[in-house]
C-alpha cells in the first residue's frame, strides 16, 4: 500500500477479500477496480467500498484521503490477528452506524502484542491526522518484526504441544 499511495492512489476498498496470497507467500493487493488518483481540489465519490472496513469519514461522505486505506488496513491487521470478521454481530449498516456514531471499534484482544494494538488503533484513529501514512506503517511492522515472528512462533510450538500425538 505505500507503493500505491507513492503513486497518488486510493484503492478504497482495502479488505481481506481483497487481499491474495502468492506462492512466495507475499501479499498481492486486489480489485483496483474503484481505485482512484487521490484529488485534492474537488471531491471524491463517497461511500465507496466496504462498510465494515470503511472509514468515518467515507461513511460520512466527508472529504477524504488515503488515510481511509489507512484505516481500512487496522481493520484488516485486526482481522489477522483474531480470525474474525469485524463487528460480526452486527450488520454491515449497523456497523458503519456504531464506528460513526459512537466510535466504535473492534476489540483489540487481551494477549495481542501491544506493538500491534498500537499499530491497529492508531490506523483507525477517527482523525484521519493522526492515522499514519503507510510508509510509516511499514516502518512500524519492520521495527517489531523479530517480537512478531518470535511471538508467532512460541505461539505455534504451544499449540503443537496442546495438541494429543497419535501413534499408528
Amino acid at each position: 500500500m505505500a507503493y500505491v499511495h507513492g503513486r497518488n492512489f486510493i484503492h478504497r476498498d482495502l479488505k481481506s477479500d481483497n487481499l491474495l496470497i502468492s506462492a512466495d507467500k507475499s501479499i498481492k493487493i486486489a480489485d483496483f477496480g474503484v481505485a482512484r488518483i487521490e484529488v485534492k481540489t474537488e471531491g471524491m465519490t463517497p461511500e465507496t467500498g466496504t462498510y465494515r472496513w470503511m472509514a468515518p469519514e467515507m461513511i460520512q461522505h466527508r472529504a477524504y484521503n488515503q488515510k481511509v486505506d489507512v484505516y481500512s488496513f487496522g481493520i484488516v491487521l485486526w482481522e489477522l490477528i483474531t480470525g474474525l470478521l469485524p463487528f460480526q454481530n452486527m450488520t454491515a449498516v449497523q456497523a458503519a452506524f456504531a464506528v460513526v456514531n459512537r466510535g466504535v471499534r473492534p476489540t483489540v484482544p487481551s494477549d495481542c502484542l501491544p506493538v500491534l494494538s498500537d499499530i491497529m488503533t492508531r490506523c483507525w484513529d477517527a482523525n484521519p491526522e493522526v492515522r499514519p501514512c503507510f510508509v510509516e506503517v511499514v516502518s512500524l511492522l519492520e521495527a517489531a518484526e523479530i517480537e512478531i515472528m518470535t511471538t508467532a512462533r512460541k505461539a505455534r510450538f504451544r499449540c503443537c504441544m496442546t495438541q494429543p500425538m497419535t501413534i499408528d
